[in-house]
C-alpha cells in the first residue's frame, strides 16, 4: 500500500492510500477521486517525506489496516449513538446551528456535494461521516 498526502483545489488537506503508484493516475484519470470535505474531484498529491517502514522480527505487518478499519467503526457508531440525526435537512441545521439559530449540537444527515462546498466557504465546521465498515467479503 501506497499512502499520498492529497489536497483538492479548495486547500483541503486529506490522505489517500493505494494499491500500486498508477492507482493514483488510474483514479484521478477517471475522475473517481473526490475530497472528503467538498467533494472536488480537483485532487493532486502534495509534497511528502517517504514513510520508511522498520523490519519487524516477528514478520507482521502490525495489522494497520485492521486498527484504521475498526477506528473508523467507532468514530461512527459514536455519532450515530451521540449526535441527532437530520437527514436531508443537514445543511440547513447546520447553518442555524453556526448562525446561532439553533440548538447547539452535534448532527449528522445527508448533503449534497454543492451544500457541501456552500457550507465550507461560508465557515461552517462539515467533516464526513465514515463509511460503514465493509464486510470482510467486500474488502480486498
Amino acid at each position: 500500500m501506497i499512502r499520498y498526502a492529497l489536497i483538492c483545489e479548495l486547500g483541503h488537506d486529506f490522505e489517500g492510500w493505494f494499491g500500486a503508484s498508477a492507482d493514483f493516475d488510474d483514479q484521478a484519470g477517471r475522475g473517481l477521486l473526490r475530497c472528503p470535505v467538498c467533494e472536488s474531484s480537483s485532487v493532486r498529491k502534495q509534497i511528502m517525506a517517504p514513510a520508511v517502514a522498520g523490519v519487524r522480527t516477528d514478520g507482521s505487518h502490525g495489522g494497520s489496516r485492521a486498527l484504521f478499519l475498526e477506528a473508523m467503526k467507532r468514530v461512527r457508531r459514536h455519532v450515530e449513538a451521540n449526535f441527532d440525526y437530520v437527514g436531508d435537512r443537514f445543511a440547513e441545521e447546520a447553518r442555524r446551528i453556526h448562525q446561532g439559530k439553533g440548538e447547539e449540537r452535534g448532527i449528522y444527515g445527508e448533503a449534497s456535494s454543492e451544500e457541501v462546498r456552500e457550507l465550507v466557504s461560508e465557515g461552517v465546521p462539515v467533516a464526513p461521516l465514515p463509511p460503514e465498515t465493509p464486510k470482510k467479503s467486500e474488502m480486498n
